[in-house]
């Protein structure tokens, strides 16, 4: 499982001209499932993304000291995520110049193990934050829809996250 995880000001998710999902403050994350993909590629990639530490601490003056998860500064929203499913993420151009995505997951198989990733995307901030409705700032796109995505890097801040990096 790959998520390109990006620091924003603020990012949404348009699909045939409505606004399907809108964050302020926090992370937009690509998420690709590539075959092979399960719950422990799963878990390892939700629990990384939930506690990268990507922000800077104005109370402490640290810069990487906080994740998507700590408490915000006073006179901060909470920090949000939007996930965004993007198979193309799984993408071999090693051979000519048109992409391979024989990597990716089968759309149906994909977007089972998507849903479940957001399921544990939403108790992992639950779970680190102790906020009961803390699963609420998790938005999502529409799986494998054409969407407009928009964003206001923070930084700019992007970090990969792969699961197959686990073992290295």
């Amino acid at each position: 499982m790959r998520a390109v995880v990006q620091r924003v000001k603020s990012a949404s998710v348009t699909v045939d001209g409505e606004v399907v999902s809108a964050i302020g403050p926090g992370l937009m994350v690509l998420v690709g499932v590539k075959e092979g993909d399960g719950v422990d590629e799963l878990e390892w990639t939700c629990k990384k993304v939930v506690n990268l530490r990507l922000f800077h601490s104005d109370a402490e003056g640290k810069p990487w000291a906080r994740s998507v998860a700590s408490a915000a500064d006073a006179g901060k929203a909470p920090r949000e995520i939007l996930f965004v499913s993007q198979f193309t993420l799984h993408a071999s151009v090693t051979k000519g110049n048109k992409p391979d995505f024989h990597r990716a997951m089968r759309g149906e198989d994909a977007k089972v193990l998507y849903e479940k990733f957001l399921t544990r995307a939403r108790r992992a901030l639950v779970d680190a934050t102790g906020e009961r409705d803390a699963g609420n700032r998790v938005k999502d796109g529409v799986f494998g829809a054409t969407m407009d995505v928009a964003l206001v890097n923070d930084g700019p801040v992007t970090v990969v996250v792969d699961s197959d990096d686990r073992s290295k």
